[in-house]
């Protein structure tokens, strides 16, 4: 396989294994359709003559067999030669000796005894040698896109660095310079809606910052001197200057790009498993052929070297990894498709087989127990004010707010109907609230510093405060002509599927933990509110990734659950990462599963999935299997003594194919899961 790099950058190219690979595969596709059909159906074609078409055959297939093909001998003979059989040993065995075979009938027809005529000429197989190659080309194919996805995701967290940064020099003059070119101890601008370009600590001016890629928590945060800002997240309205604490590798950015990179690289391939069955089947295949040929050689009927290797490339054949590299595809392919009806995406084959065996579950709470962004709560207000009142006029001056919080509650007034006025002298008091005039009314609303600076006592409205708090909202004080008028309320409602969704999964059996980078206070309340009993609040992405190593430390299989870009290395880590649909790009390359409507409900249908698909993948490893064990020995010519029958190449290629008709007829079965 190709190389990767340890730490990737936008400058990477494209995979060449996978433009190598698609080139062979659509070169030589078309070569081994017409030598399936002349194969199949060549003898009624009237004025064709046997010979020809076998020539013609011999042509077609050298090409697939020995260009198309040739990546799969390299790797069968390393794996001979460090003594790692598994499924490259098998496919090129299997080519080979198809190939092989239909060359020598070719070339030397003579050698090949009567009964081994049909249609005119000697049986070939070169048929069989095309498909092999062509279908196991297909599914490398199939296997290097989905891993294409892993650089997507880290380019996509790549692109969210700035690539300038404003740098003010000594003299006061300010420059803009590559990001690259940031050195720690600058002093940096940020203006208005820029990224910041570096980690660093804010040394001039207020801010609210959407730390949301790194926190997952819609709600900005207030930034004033002396406060830790991270590279790539998002200013708002205000100015900020910041002195650069770390730059390049050092980042928190770049720290989530490696982490996101070695985790994925830490993922053990589904295949190991099949591929120790293999070693030990390869060996068997590989002893009975030659066992086979000597036997026949030594001891058999005459030309009995002639039927010693007939009788030894039939076990080759009918050994040929037709079923058994079909077995685990099709099964995949059928369930893929099933799950996508259901709204369940499954990255690759481990992500099903893995899925059935999890039995914790971590749960991000933004995007993923939660709507992901602010909504209205509720409203607070003192004796004067009625709560229409309130709502309409913190309405009418957040029109000009393009704060998350003013949104919700812009939303929620002109859902009710309500004629909303135009704010006048607006004023945005960075990071604390707004300030403006509204029907000839002097108003200010936003947290409690703002209140502060404008003298508003809202003692009476405290006990509301921290009630809603304590359940999770964010408030928001309104004063009219410098009188306290009561409070709005604004929080992150629990998807309505939620509760559902967790009860299905607690009586499934799975264990629920709660790791949010929102505050305890925040973090406990959702929690009570769903009955979830281990809640880690405030946490980092990297914390995120040590409770996933920790639980894996304990023998869990521990699955994680999250929406957002600072969810994506411990979604690679975690033995299943599941990604809501509804989050960000980064989060669903990063995940293996992804739930495309956002509803966890679709892990309960993915569980059912994957319990049906591994089953229907043992039953098809099982079929696949049975044909072998008894095609071998009738291959290897254990009837001849007592009936004096032997299975000729063609009755083994018949059987090869009849087993992998019987593999896709049993995957076909999928279709019916009830997800």
């Amino acid at each position: 396989m190709a190389l990767e790099p340890m730490q990737p950058s936008l400058e990477d190219d494209d995979n060449p294994e996978l433009a190598d690979f698609t080139r062979r595969f659509w070169f030589t596709l078309p070569l081994t359709a017409i030598v399936l059909v002349l194969a199949m159906v060549g003898h009624r074609f009237t004025g064709l003559d046997p010979l020809v078409r076998t020539w013609v055959e011999l042509v077609l297939t050298t090409p697939v067999v020995l260009w198309a093909g040739w990546p799969f001998f390299v790797r069968g003979v390393a794996s001979l030669r460090t003594g790692n059989l598994n499924m490259w040993t098998l496919i090129g065995t299997g080519v080979a000796a198809a190939f092989g075979y239909s060359v020598a009938a070719t070339l030397a027809p003579g050698w090949f005894p009567a009964s081994f005529q049909e249609h005119g000429r000697v049986g070939v197989y070169f048929e069989a040698a095309a498909v092999i190659v062509s279908l196991t080309l297909l599914g490398q194919l199939l296997e290097l896109k989905a891993r294409s996805k892993t650089s997507a995701a880290i380019k996509a967290l790549l692109r969210l660095a700035p690539k300038t940064a404003r740098r003010i020099n000594a003299d006061g003059s300010e420059e803009d310079i590559p990001l690259t070119h940031v050195h720690v101890g600058d002093r940096l601008r940020v203006r208005p809606g820029e990224s910041v370009p570096t980690d660093g600590d804010v040394v001039e001016g207020q801010s609210s910052v959407d730390e949301s890629m790194l926190t997952g928590e819609p709600m900005p945060v207030s930034k004033k001197p002396g406060d830790h800002v991270i590279g790539a997240t998002q200013n708002a309205t205000g100015s900020l200057v910041i002195v650069a604490g770390k730059v390049g590798a050092d980042t928190v950015l770049s720290k989530i790009v490696q982490l996101v990179a070695n985790a994925q690289r830490s993922r053990a391939p589904m295949q190991r498993m099949a591929d120790t069955v293999s070693f030990w089947f390869v060996l068997a295949v590989l002893a009975i052929s030659l066992t086979t040929l000597l036997v026949w050689g030594l001891f058999g009927p005459e030309p009995s070297w002639v039927f010693g290797v007939l009788n030894a490339v039939a076990v080759l054949i009918i050994a040929c990894p037709c079923a058994l590299g079909l077995a685990t595809p099709m099964s995949i392919m059928v369930a893929t498709g099933r799950a996508a009806s259901a709204g369940v995406l499954f990255r690759d084959a481990e992500a099903i087989e893995n899925l059935r065996k999890i039995d914790t579950l971590i749960v991000d709470k933004t995007g993923t127990l939660t709507e992901g962004r602010p909504s209205y709560r509720d409203t607070v207000v003192l004796a004067r004010f009625t709560a229409e009142e309130v709502l309409r006029m913190a309405a009418s001056l957040d029109q000009g707010s393009e704060h998350p919080l003013a949104a919700a509650i812009v939303a929620e007034a002109r859902e009710r109907g309500m004629s909303l006025s135009t704010p006048e002298a607006f004023e945005s008091a960075s990071g604390i609230g707004v300030r403006g005039r509204v029907d000839g009314q002097a108003l200010a609303l936003g947290n409690g510093a703002l209140m502060t600076e404008e003298g508003v006592d809202v003692t009476p409205l405290k006990t509301d405060a921290e009630r809603l708090r304590a359940d999770g909202a964010s408030v928001m004080f309104l004063a009219i002509d410098g009188q306290a008028a009561g409070l709005i309320a604004v929080a992150d409602m629990i998807k309505e599927s939620t509760p559902e969704a967790l009860d299905q999964l607690r009586a499934a059996g799975l264990r629920i933990i709660m790791a949010t980078g929102d505050g305890e206070t925040t973090a406990q309340a959702v929690a009570k509110a769903l009955g979830i009993t281990e809640v880690h609040g405030e946490v980092r992405p990297q914390d995120k990734v040590d409770l996933v190593a920790e639980l894996k430390a304990e023998g869990r299989r521990v699955a994680m659950a999250g929406d957002g870009i600072n969810d994506a290395p411990a979604l690679a880590l975690a033995d299943v990462g599941i990604a809501m649909g509804t989050g960000t790009d980064v989060a669903m390359s990063s995940g293996q599963v992804t739930l495309v409507k956002g509803d966890l409900r679709g892990i309960v249908q993915a569980r059912k999935i994957s319990e049906a698909t591994v089953a229907n993948m043992k039953q098809n490893l099982g079929f696949a299997f049975l044909y072998n064990g008894l095609g071998v020995p009738l291959a290897a010519g254990v009837l001849y003594p007592v009936f004096g029958l032997l299975l000729s190449p063609m009755i083994a290629a018949l059987a090869m194919s009849l087993s992998s008709v019987s593999v896709v007829i049993n995957a076909l079965r999928l279709r019916g899961t009830d997800a």
